[in-house]
């Protein structure tokens, strides 16, 4: 067994435990951040399988932004762990079916990669005409010209959703004060500081006599 076989039953093994503490770990911040754990072992084991550009957009994307947002959420909200896991066997079996069957749709696909064909042609090595193709570089020629128009349609519907989540969530709320931005561009200089002149010393006021009377009042 070679050094990179080594490297993909670790990360394999690690990706396996990680998955199965999400979905058993009682803290769900103890949970994401095992599946942020999960990420970063697919990752590695896409490395290995030489799809870079999958494991970048796995780190950057799942990772860096995502998960991220999610940490934020949770440790936010104050979940009550008691209440969400009432009525978890009662949703046992239809889970389980899932669950059960979704593994065997995975089986059978995978499956088909494991079975012995014909043996591949060697590569030629380094020096002898061998061309050195970039995985990234091919898909972005795949995106960009065959798949051009759906890439495009794609981006003009995340725009959309964008622009819908901005506008269904905006509200002018009552109790702050709204600032005009085109008044705070044409305000001046004047108009927001006064300079008063005053002289250097100034007397002190005299003490307004007492009302007459006022002192029997008291005694």
């Amino acid at each position: 067994m070679d050094i990179r076989t080594g490297f993909f039953y670790l990360f394999s093994a690690v990706l396996l435990f990680a998955s199965f503490r999400v979905i058993t770990a009682r803290n769900p911040v103890y949970a994401a951040l095992y599946l942020v754990l999960a990420f970063f072992q697919a990752a590695a084991v896409w490395i290995l399988l030489k799809a870079e550009f999958l494991a970048i957009s796995l780190v950057l994307v799942y990772v860096g932004a995502v998960m991220v947002l999610f940490l934020f959420v949770v440790m936010m909200l104050d979940i009550n762990v008691d209440a969400m896991r009432a009525g978890f066997w009662k949703h046992f079996p239809l889970a389980a079916s899932v669950g059960a069957l979704i593994a065997l749709e995975m089986a059978a696909v995978l499956m088909g990669g494991f079975r012995l064909g014909e043996e591949p042609r060697a590569l030629p090595a380094a020096g002898q005409g061998a061309a050195q193709v970039s995985n990234t570089k091919e898909l972005g020629k795949l995106l960009y010209t065959q798949y051009l128009y759906p890439l495009e349609i794609a981006a003009v519907i995340l725009l959309v959703a964008i622009i819908a989540a901005i506008a269904l969530t905006l509200r002018r709320r009552k109790d702050s004060r709204h600032m005009d931005p085109s008044d705070q561009v044409r305000v001046k200089a004047r108009d927001r500081m006064q300079v008063i002149k005053m002289g250097p010393t100034m007397a002190a006021p005299e003490p307004e006599p007492a009302p007459p009377g006022a002192g029997e009042a008291k005694a």
